[in-house]
């Protein structure tokens, strides 16, 4: 029918479904269902073509922070204590679970298909969305959402969370102040952003900080922010905006502060220059398991802008000057050190 192309061509298209589809929708069941059921279904379409239908009340609950959906329709949740499966929800079979890839997608202003069969993107929810296709990802299309649950407030909001002690609170709050580069650090899960957002809270108000991402996650209250985010490339192959891109315009657009989201490939080197070139106060999340295999992690993403492991070490040395490190204890997410950059570059 007429109305269900034309959502379907929206959502092809990586747009969200507008209220003129819906209502045509709602419109062609108006002589079944009468005016006021014809408005309750409107509604009821609004919340299954913009909301996350079966998935809304896992993302309501606020000890959620990841929300995994597998081929087979299989719901899976974090906690805090680990992914665990959440038997009462099902999405259904493979093609239930691509018709909600596709939709999320199309929310989050990407097109997802088998021309372009991966989604790294943001819901209007502040949730992050991530979606792969078959052949890619093997037993049907998967959904990983991660969901924020710090939304700023600095430091303090953190030791009431019991992410950090007070004198751990003091310490970082000194970094700040002090304008050190520094990194925040830890495995996947462990709450780099969070910690990122609240260090970034403590910004003074008049400085301008420009703040680079693959995809715009950090939740940032501060009230001069520029925010910049890649692009990936169109089904033609281009169109591309890479973060090396970006750290590169960021430097011409006066920042105060430069914060790369999370530092994973080549911009390495630019975010390098800058730290020696004057840009105090710079800084970035980066994975690693441990605060000593800092200077390595550096020294690998180095090797794909093409440096070598000496000229990493020796702009890394004057570069970033603080390791924060986080970890999981149980179901909580810590600050298990704050200190100087130790290791192969010290």
């Amino acid at each position: 029918m007429r109305w269900s192309s034309a959502i379907d061509e929206q959502v092809r298209a990586g747009r969200a479904p507008d209220d003129e589809a819906i209502a045509q929708v709602a419109d062609a069941e108006a002589v079944r269902l009468g005016a006021s059921g014809a408005q309750r279904r409107t509604g009821e379409l609004q919340a299954e073509l913009r909301g996350l239908g079966a998935l809304e009340p896992l993302v309501a609950d606020e000890r959620v922070t990841d929300l995994l959906v597998n081929g087979d329709g299989s719901v899976w949740v974090d906690r805090g204590e680990g992914v665990q499966r959440v038997p009462e929800v099902t999405v259904g079979d493979a093609a239930a679970v691509r018709r909600l890839a596709t939709r999320l997608s199309a929310l989050a202003g990407r097109r997802l298909d088998d021309a372009q069969p991966w989604v790294d993107g943001l819901l209007p929810q502040g949730v992050r969305l991530h979606a792969v296709l078959p052949p890619l990802v093997m037993d049907g299309p998967h959904l990983s959402l991660r969901i924020p649950r710090h939304r700023g407030g600095g430091l303090d909001a953190l030791v009431d969370l019991g992410m950090a002690s007070r004198s751990q609170a003091e310490q970082l709050r000194e970094i700040v102040s002090s304008r050190r580069a520094y990194v925040v650090t830890g495995g996947t899960g462990t709450g780099k952003t969070t910690l990122l957002a609240a260090l970034l809270a403590e910004v003074p108000a008049g400085e301008r900080l420009l703040v680079v991402e693959d995809v715009g996650e950090i939740q940032v209250r501060h009230p001069h922010v520029v925010r910049l985010q890649a692009r990936s490339a169109n089904t033609e192959g281009a169109g591309a905006v890479t973060m090396v891109d970006l750290v590169r315009q960021a430097l011409r657009m006066r920042p105060d502060r430069l914060v790369v989201g999370e530092v994973r490939g080549a911009e390495v080197r630019d975010l390098l220059l800058a730290l020696n070139t004057g840009h105090e106060g710079g800084c970035g999340t980066l994975h690693a398991n441990r605060a000593e295999d800092v200077p390595s992690r550096f020294e690998a993403l180095g090797a794909l802008a093409g440096m070598s492991r000496e000229a990493v070490q020796a702009q890394l040395r004057s570069a970033i000057e603080t390791v924060v490190h986080l970890r999981r204890v149980g179901g909580r997410r810590v600050v298990e050190s704050v200190g100087p950059l130790r290791g192969g570059a010290a």
